[in-house]
């Protein structure tokens, strides 16, 4: 998965309700006429019972490369942090509405047995659990519960099929798709005329994915591919040996004779050589996709519409940046939240509907509350388009319209989609 460090955080204000009960004595009894003390005492209000609602957080590990840059190695505490800060949140309003949030998380080992994980969350009353794990492992735990009063939040993978032909009743995507990705990209470089595009691919699962998703993108937006060429070869020893000359020689040459074109369009998720375009191609053009210009659900430097909060309090939380999982953790987990604090409930049926309904009431630091699509699951929301530093821009761009909301101009619209709930 594409890594790039992102902070956050959300300054709430905490009160405290103090109650006391005024006890009225006669002016004047006389001995004879004096209650037992039994019932001279004032009577104790029990206070009202508290309702635990326990979050649960499954994280599948799974065998990662050394990432080019030390800057994206990812921190051990990556999503459960965004998930233990939005926990803190939830339990502010808690303390108002006698319900208290716990979050218990289940580590997997890679190959380890992610089933059995999320039957020991179930079977000790979790009902709303966020899943870290690749799409394989997210269908195999979503069919394990069907039927099951069990709601999964998909916080990882960014693979269309799970909100597509793979799609399940019981899973909500608070993780962007491919296809929100690319098209968040493809509506700014078409915003600004950036309309000629050579893609660089390379030659895993899911650089193809990701070539799918541009390709998709360039038909939607009116971008032309101008050639696809794939890289082959393997950069030296990542990280570690004298190759820096060597890749300032060989990236020019990979990417020398290509027809005219605006911007250099990466596909490398795996990060094997996308690091290395930027100001490396043979002609001086700005590079996007899984490297330079990027799309991500949120970046550490992004401070509109409150988000500064966020950041801070993120970063007071974990002793780092924000990354696009935590920040994913942190949306679920706050869902959750808003669910059972408008339902006044614990119970999963009605928390349940009202995570799904349109009027959930979710702010999102992004300027719109955000919702999930009825057709697919997936959380709809805005994307911010940025470079390593600073965001460059968010979409949907200006002049994309929608008949409903603008922000369905990212991924799947209702008409297109192929998904029936299994």
């Amino acid at each position: 998965m594409r890594k790039h460090p992102r902070l956050s955080f959300l300054l709430l204000s905490t009160a405290c309700l103090a109650g006391g009960a005024l006890v009225a004595t006669p002016l004047s009894a006389a001995p004879e006429q004096a209650e037992p003390p039994s019932a001279q005492a004032p009577a104790t209000l029990a206070a009202p019972e508290v309702t635990k609602v326990p979050v649960g957080y499954l994280k599948q590990e799974v065998k990662r490369p050394i990432p080019l840059s030390r800057l994206n190695v990812e921190p051990e505490d990556y999503g459960i942090a965004g998930a233990e800060m939005a926990l803190k949140d939830n339990n502010t309003t808690g303390r108002f509405t006698k319900q208290e949030f716990t979050l218990d998380v289940e580590r997997v080992a890679v190959g380890g047995d992610a089933v059995a994980a999320l039957q020991r969350l179930v079977d000790s009353g979790h009902r709303f659990i966020l899943v870290d794990a690749p799409a394989e492992t997210l269908l195999a735990l979503s069919d394990s519960v069907k039927g099951k009063d069990v709601l999964l939040f998909n916080v990882r993978a960014e693979d269309e099929e799970l909100r597509q032909e793979e799609c399940r009743a019981n899973v909500l995507h608070t993780a962007p798709d491919r296809y929100m990705l690319a098209d968040a990209l493809a509506e700014y470089l078409v915003w600004k005329k950036w309309q000629r595009w050579f893609v660089v691919k390379g030659p895993f699962p899911e650089d193809l994915a990701y070539l799918e998703a541009i390709r998709r993108a360039a038909k939607r937006f009116g971008g032309t591919i101008v050639e696809e060429r794939e890289y082959k070869e393997t950069p030296g020893a990542r990280r570690s040996d004298t190759g820096q000359q060597q890749i300032q020689q060989q990236m020019p040459i990979f990417t020398q004779g290509a027809p005219s074109y605006d911007v250099l369009v990466v596909a490398d998720e795996k990060e094997v050589f996308g690091p290395y375009l930027p100001f490396r191609t043979w002609d001086p053009r700005p590079v996007a996709g899984t490297a330079g210009l990027v799309a991500m659900s949120w970046h550490p430097a992004h401070e509109q519409w409150g988000a500064t909060q966020m950041q801070n309090r993120f970063q007071r939380l974990a002793n780092r940046f924000m990354w696009p999982v935590d920040y994913q953790a942190w949306i679920a987990v706050r869902a959750i939240g808003e669910g059972t604090t408008r339902a006044r409930s614990a119970d999963f049926a009605p928390v349940n509907a009202l995570i799904r309904s349109q009027d959930l009431n979710l702010a999102a630091f992004k300027g719109q509350k955000v919702t999930f699509r009825s057709w697919d699951g997936q959380l709809r929301q805005p994307i911010i388009v940025t470079g390593p530093d600073l965001p460059v821009s968010v979409s949907p761009q200006e002049g994309f319209l929608h008949e409903e909301a603008e922000v369905d101009t990212l991924g799947v619209d209702q008409p297109e989609t192929k998904c029936k709930f299994k």
